[in-house]
């Protein structure tokens, strides 16, 4: 599947920026059962001042934001070919070992409530984890439903249970403590959905992955309780949101900002000659 895609993120600080950088993962990544056809960013009001990989083999691009400027936008547009795998990436690479995606994090550690979970669906049988994984998904969607406006990018996974309300980022952080806790490496995926119903969006996604001895890394999008296919786009990776976030930065000379996405993705059709 050919998908096209444009992301645009706009900033309009309160006052004139003295400095600012903008740190970027908005390059989707070359992978298993995805190439990058092309892809293009333009910049109104900053500059790119550094591209480089990081530890989880992301594309960050270094930005640089004009001084004295109240408002940022940036573009990024190109066409990305999917396969489907059944949401199955592969063996493990990168330049974090394995071992490192069972560590929690803040964002991700379970407490009471998410153990209370945990204790319902039991232990996971080694032969059985798939089975496991996909029992935890669709629980952790019964627990807490999908809901905008509830949760912010600090909440936490155990606060989400708690509140039993979230969204794809909530979900995603609530399914990869508790396959950590569990003994099974995992991590958080940023990246784009096209919808079936809708081209237009107002954000990017997000899901899980797990490993999983025998198929190595596999995909679980709990808020729609399906494995990624030909429609979803992997652009980030990390152990938690913090790691993949699509837009991260500081700024001097304003202490407020409005931030306003638009994102579309549709299938692309092939011209016939």
């Amino acid at each position: 599947m050919k998908l096209s895609i444009r992301h645009t993120t706009h900033y309009s600080f309160a006052e004139p920026v003295i400095h600012a950088l903008q740190r970027l993962r908005l390059t989707p990544k070359e992978t298993q059962g995805q190439s990058i056809l092309n892809w293009k960013m333009h910049y109104e009001n900053a500059h790119p001042e550094l591209e480089y990989e990081d530890q989880n083999h992301n594309t960050v691009t270094l930005v640089a934001v004009e001084p004295g400027t109240s408002e940022v936008t940036v573009t990024c547009e190109g066409r990305v070919e999917t396969q489907d795998n059944a949401g199955v990436i592969g063996s493990h690479s990168g330049h974090m070992p394995l071992w490192s995606f069972l560590g929690q994090t803040k964002l991700t550690k379970p407490g009471p409530k998410m153990r209370a979970m945990m204790r319902e669906l039991g232990a996971p049988q080694e032969d059985a984890k798939l089975d496991f994984l996909h029992s935890l998904s669709s629980r952790i969607i019964e627990q807490v439903e999908y809901e905008t406006g509830t949760t912010q990018v600090s909440t936490t996974a155990e606060e989400a249970v708690a509140n039993a309300h979230g969204v794809c980022q909530d979900h995603t952080h609530i399914f990869i403590g508790s396959a950590r806790a569990c003994g099974i490496p995992a991590r958080y995926i940023s990246g784009y959905l096209m919808m079936n119903d809708r081209i237009e969006q107002e954000a990017t996604h997000a899901w899980a992955e797990a490993h999983i001895d025998g198929l190595g890394w596999v995909g679980f999008d709990v808020s729609n309780g399906i494995s990624p296919d030909p429609r979803y786009v992997r652009v980030a990776t990390g152990r938690d949101y913090r790691d993949a976030a699509p837009v991260t930065g500081i700024s001097f000379g304003s202490t407020e900002q409005a931030l306003t996405v638009d994102v579309t993705v549709e299938q692309q059709q092939d011209q016939e000659q």
